[in-house]
Parts: structure tokens; C-alpha cells; sequence
């Protein structure tokens, strides 16, 4: 059976926004193999200076991610779309084990498949260190 995750490409200014709610609130449950099955088995990922093939890189991935980055909360915005590509900037908070928090910011861009999978994520981001007392999420 072919998976398939609504919405599908290509995509107009409703369904880009739904694509990006759904990835937003996916990513803020924390939970690695729920986020994982909105992309492709084969998905190609890149995330800061490493790179990430597959659903099951995908969850180490994130596993690493939630286990370094307490109390992580995200917010992502449409930035642009055009048939089955969507570009995304974002902004997220978290505390690293040490309790010191840091907001990071970055655009993403992705590709999906016919079957509204994520094929391709690239990620730019960049973390600034800031004091639990400046948080906005």
C-alpha cells in the first residue's frame, strides 16, 4: 500500500500553511517515529553541518536531539511555495543540560514526493544564547 500524507503537492497558499502547521505541531510533540513518518523512506536531510539518509537516521536523529535540547518549543511560518516545494523560516527555544537556554533561528526547504511525503529537508540554523528571562515561546 502506497503511504500518502495530506496535503498533497502542489500546493496553494492553504494547503503550503496546513503542510507547515502539521510539521510545527509533529515536531513539537518530541515524538521521533510520529515526525519520521512525514517524510520519505529514503528522505535526504540537511541539518547544520550533518547529513541525514532515511526515516531510521531520522529518529536517531531526533532521539539525540530531545536528549541535548530540554524543553524545546518551535514556531515555523510560511515563507514561500511553488508546486511541490515549500520554504519555511523558523524559530525555536531550548535549554541544553547545563540550563543555559538558547533560541535558534534558520529557514528550511523542502521537496515532497506525489504522496506528500518529505523528500528533501535542507536547514540553516543558527543558535543564540539568551537568558531564561528573554524566552517568547
Amino acid at each position: 500500500m502506497m503511504e500518502t500524507k495530506h496535503p498533497l503537492p502542489p500546493f496553494n497558499t492553504e494547503t503550503a500553511k496546513q503542510k507547515v502547521q502539521l510539521a510545527e505541531d509533529a515536531w513539537n510533540s518530541k515524538d521521533p517515529v510520529k515526525i519520521s513518518m512525514a517524510y520519505s523512506i529514503d528522505t535526504e536531510w540537511r541539518n547544520r553541518n550533518q547529513f541525514i539518509n532515511g526515516r531510521q537516521e531520522v529518529q536517531e536523529f531526533l532521539k539525540d536531539k530531545w536528549q541535548n535540547e530540554l524543553e524545546y518549543k518551535l514556531k515555523k511560518e510560511l515563507w514561500a511555495f511553488l508546486d511541490n516545494r515549500i520554504a519555511v523560516r523558523f524559530e525555536y527555544e531550548y535549554r541544553n543540560k547545563d540550563g543555559q537556554w538558547f533560541r535558534a533561528y534558520g529557514n528550511e526547504n523542502w521537496e515532497f514526493d506525489e504522496n506528500g511525503l518529505m523528500q528533501k529537508r535542507y536547514a540553516s540554523i543558527n543558535d543564540l544564547q539568551i537568558k531564561e528571562t528573554d524566552r517568547k515561546l
